[in-house]
């Protein structure tokens, strides 16, 4: 017998995907949630990628485990896994352009910024007319 033949219990598989899928669910409508409920662009920056991106990780773990052999959840692993790269990749990117360009606007409240490290960009530099 192949490992990869081996098949896990229906009822260990449906309920672990059944979970995951609530709590992949749940964290996708927190992030939704977040976006309405906070009122600067940091918070909602937060709210966006954070839970979101875990959301669709647990989501896309389930779609892996609902093959119901050990062959079928590593094919399962490697058809979801650009998804999972490409979350990782343009969530923290987009997050930081669009925070960048709100502190840019001076839509950002300033006040509240605990390290404001782009306060000298701000400045014009010695002679620069």
């Amino acid at each position: 017998m192949n490992v990869f033949d081996i098949e896990i219990p229906n009822a260990v598989i449906d309920v672990t995907v059944l979970v995951l899928i609530l709590l992949g669910a749940v964290l996708c409508l927190s992030a939704a949630v977040g976006l309405l409920h906070f009122r600067d662009v940091p918070s909602r920056l937060h709210a966006a990628t954070k839970p979101q991106v875990l959301g669709v990780i647990l989501i896309c773990l389930a779609v892996a485990l609902a093959q119901r052999s050990v062959g079928g959840i590593l094919l399962g692993l490697a058809l979801v896994a650009p998804i999972v790269l490409m979350q990782f990749a343009t969530a923290p990117l987009s997050a930081h352009m669009v925070g960048r360009q709100a502190y840019r606007n001076g839509t950002t409240e300033e006040r509240r910024l605990v390290v404001d490290e782009l306060a000298e960009s701000k400045q014009t530099p010695p002679g620069a007319g």
